[in-house]
């Protein structure tokens, strides 16, 4: 196991399996040492933690723990690409999604949930540069996707 899976462990968390695509498109490309993540959605044993609009169905807590789930996907998609997630030399950037009622300006704080795993994650090679943005609907009514972009080392 990897430093990294041993940090998720003493979190209580473990890397899920790899989260099967649900259209036409692979889960992770690595182009030199980058490696793209597609956008993960908060899929928990293959099914969505939770459907609807952050600040309407969805609240922002429970949002921002869902980002955290799209995050731990973001890593297996990562491991299932290099195999050592010690591997990792940085988090370089990470784009988080969120399906928004109109009213919703939080996008921030929901995506503090993916940006705080990766650095609890990969320590000081967690920080990244970070989008937040709010969309009017997700892919099957997801409130929350995340994307990540990691730099590895060989």
């Amino acid at each position: 196991m990897s430093a990294v899976e041993d940090r998720l462990s003493e979190l209580g968390l473990t890397v899920p399996e790899l989260v099967p695509p649900v259209a036409a498109y692979v889960p992770v490309v690595r182009d030199g040492n980058l490696v793209f993540t597609s956008g993960q959605l908060p899929m928990v044993s293959g099914a969505l933690a939770a459907t609807g609009k952050v600040g309407a169905e969805v609240d922002a807590d429970t949002a921002k723990g869902l980002a955290e789930t799209c995050a731990l996907n973001a890593i297996a998609a990562i491991k299932s690409e290099v195999g050592d997630l010690d591997k990792v030399a940085q988090v370089v950037k990470v784009v988080g999604f969120v399906a928004s009622d109109p009213s919703f300006t939080g996008q921030p704080g929901v995506i503090n949930g993916a940006s705080e795993l990766l650095v609890k994650a990969f320590g000081d090679r967690g920080v990244h540069a970070r989008s937040a943005v709010g969309v009017a609907a997700l892919p099957l009514d997801a409130p929350v996707e995340v994307e990540v972009i990691v730099s590895v080392a060989d």
